[in-house]
């Protein structure tokens, strides 16, 4: 009669291992993007916060006024706030690749990537890493 309870317990410690195997995975090695974009005038090029940015905004073609998304491969230096940009693109139609809109550092000076990396269980790192 022992037998049946031991395999039942056995079962469900393996399925809450691998339950937690698998929680870690998605959450703690997650790669970073491969694009980040800022906000951006396209009148001036200089970077402005996120939030002036629309989400659901299309890509700046050289008419309109407004703040548009402004794409910077994982190589490419972040800008700061008010800053010029150089090196990306408006046309983030265009992309393969993962992209992060927002999030990056204000005060700019590490590449795209480093500013995007992901760690920790269930956290994002998005700070200016060594």
């Amino acid at each position: 009669m022992d037998t049946p309870t031991r395999r039942r317990m056995r079962s469900t410690t393996v399925a809450i291992g691998v339950t937690a195997v698998m929680a870690s995975g998605l959450t703690g090695c997650s790669s970073s993007a491969d694009y980040a974009a800022v906000c951006v005038d396209p009148e001036t090029e200089e970077r402005v916060d996120d939030d002036s940015c629309d989400d659901e905004q299309d890509d700046y073609n050289g008419t309109g006024s407004g703040f548009f998304w402004y794409y910077l491969a994982a190589s490419r230096t972040v800008p700061a706030l008010g800053s010029g940009v150089s090196g990306g693109t408006f046309n983030g139609s265009s992309l393969s690749g993962t992209v992060q809109r927002g999030g990056l550092p204000t005060t700019g000076g590490s590449t795209v990537k480093s500013s995007t990396t992901k760690g920790g269980f269930g956290g994002i790192s998005r700070g200016i890493s060594s």
